[in-house]
């Protein structure tokens, strides 16, 4: 029998309120408890196991709950489970479960976890985060996303109806970390097997989260409302959330300035002049994010782009300070490397381009392009395809004008969200805007994306890379590792790393409970409240 022991104290829910919502002194709840938020698109899925985005995730977030949540400052705190210990050998996690309910009444057991997740790695889910089961270490994820092992073989089963136990393939720090994201939700299984894909639906859809959901009308808005069988159901306050699709940016704005919206993006350039006007509004944190143009270096890619002088040529001459400087003028970062320069722990590599003026990155440039047989009599010829969004179209424009006095021509494509991340997933672009965002604090978040196996939507690959992140999963000193990684990413150029974001939004004063200190912006409707005006 494998040992265990505690490692973190018993907090029951009775224990809870010591972090439910508390208006601070001096506020007064308005009468009208609702929150209104802006999408930029449409949810493409509601489902935990096929959910890819932010603005998902964040839906789900209200709609279901993981073993563990995050707080305010992004620490993890007790969600359904209540308690966990882990073994001597931190191979073997136990969790045991709080009294929680389903929004049908259901218990929630830890065999809805263990269906959660074996569903997930399930080949015949589809599931595009199933390797997030891999980053996690579970034991046999990998064999059976391979369909060489049966589901029920992975590392995790329910002892009874409030024990779960999990099993890693190594020691993994982060693995608690790992733990809030939606990936690992649970599913009821009798509301799955019974509507199939339309389990989804608001007439069917049953979560274990704060809140249900009342109504989706694909991009148009999604509604949610208060969940009376959520354990911590009286420590809620925010009774009403709905977000709005609104795809243009400053059309978002200006229905926000109406009081239509709650919390909007600022767009790209607007933050000082919008900081000036209303600084009890405008705010911009580190939020951790990394932009980039990705090369599809796949057999469906252009030929240009195989040539590693090409990329590095595209690399070195996108100006980053003028786009964070005059472009975005948001707080942003330049990114030299693709791990946002404020995650836990990371220390990027000294040297390279960012050493560089921009003269001389332009002229290494243009002598990298001549070597490849390339020049202004002999362009490169390449498209650059962007989802919709003002910010995204401004900076696809600055990069065609960065790129076009070396000979490189770019054809701007725009398409609707749901085209472009199918069309990443399938290969079907030449350089695709993308952007990362942490799905924990931790670098191999943003590292594990270029892995030979990862999501990694140019299919680049390097097999060093990938040996330097197997070697990290259990190195005490992960830190020469994750900057070896960096490097070879700086060499090989798979992508052109454009900058680290900020969340820069308009917030209505009003609103209280969203974070300012969380570098991965998790937020819970469950924490929100609205004081009165």
């Amino acid at each position: 029998m494998t040992k265990l022991f505690a490692t973190t104290a018993l907090l029951t829910a009775l224990a809870m309120p010591a972090w439910a919502v508390q208006p601070a002194e001096g506020e007064t709840l308005a009468e009208n408890q609702t929150y209104t938020y802006w999408l930029l698109d449409a949810i493409k899925s509601l489902d935990p196991a096929k959910n890819t985005d932010v603005e998902g995730s964040d839906a789900l977030r209200s709609l279901f709950e993981g073993l563990m949540i995050e707080d305010a400052a992004g620490n993890m705190i007790p969600g359904v489970a209540e308690s966990h210990e882990m073994s001597e050998d931190g191979l073997t996690y136990t969790f045991t479960l709080r009294d929680a309910k389903w929004s049908n009444g259901d218990p929630v057991t830890a065999d809805d976890f263990v269906y959660a997740w074996q569903r997930v790695v399930t080949p015949e889910t589809a599931s595009e985060y199933a390797w997030y089961m891999e980053l996690m270490n579970l034991q046999n994820a990998t064999q059976i996303i391979a369909g060489e092992m049966e589901p029920d073989q992975l590392g995790v089963v329910a002892l009874d109806d409030k024990t779960l136990q999990v099993t890693l393939t190594t020691p993994t720090p982060y693995f608690l970390n790992t733990l809030s994201h939606t990936t690992t939700y649970p599913v009821p299984r009798a509301v799955v097997e019974e509507h199939g894909d339309a389990w989804v639906q608001p007439a069917n859809l049953v979560g274990n989260g704060a809140y249900t959901l009342a109504s989706h009308n694909l991009g148009v808005e999604i509604v949610f409302e208060k969940n009376p069988e959520y354990w911590d159901a009286e420590n809620v306050v925010m009774q009403t959330v709905r977000g709005v699709t609104v795809n243009d940016n400053n059309v978002a704005l200006t229905r926000y300035q109406a009081g239509e919206l709650d919390r909007v993006q600022i767009p790209a350039g607007q933050y000082p002049r919008l900081s000036e006007a209303s600084p009890e509004e405008a705010v911009s944190v580190p939020y951790g994010c990394s932009y980039a143009y990705v090369f599809n270096l796949s057999d469906k890619g252009p030929e240009a782009l195989k040539d590693e002088r090409v990329r590095e040529a595209l690399a070195l001459s996108l100006n980053r300070e003028v786009i964070v400087d005059q472009v975005l003028q948001g707080g942003q970062e330049p990114a030299y490397t693709w791990t946002h320069w404020a995650i836990n722990g990371f220390a990027a590599p000294e040297g390279g381009m960012k050493d560089m003026s921009q003269e001389d990155r332009m002229a290494r440039a243009a002598e990298l392009l001549a070597e490849a047989g390339y020049g202004p009599d002999n362009p490169v010829r390449l498209q650059l395809q962007y989802n919709t969004d003002d910010s995204h179209r401004l900076l696809a424009i600055a990069a065609q004008q960065f790129w076009r006095p070396l000979g490189i021509e770019i054809e701007l494509n725009n398409v609707e969200w749901a085209v472009h991340t199918d069309r990443l997933q399938n290969q079907d672009f030449e350089i695709a805007r993308y952007a990362w965002c942490a799905d924990y604090n931790e670098a191999t978040t943003f590292l594990d994306w270029f892995r030979t196996d990862g999501y990694n939507s140019g299919k680049w690959s390097n097999e060093e890379y990938d040996k330097l992140l197997v070697e990290a999963r259990t190195a005490e000193d992960t830190t020469p590792l994750y900057q070896r990684a960096e490097e070879i990413l700086a060499d090989e150029n798979p992508a052109v790393f454009v900058y680290h974001y900020a969340k820069v939004d308009m917030i209505n004063p009003a609103i209280k409970g969203l974070p300012r200190e969380n570098l991965l912006n998790t937020w819970y409707a469950k924490d929100l409240y609205r004081v009165a005006e």
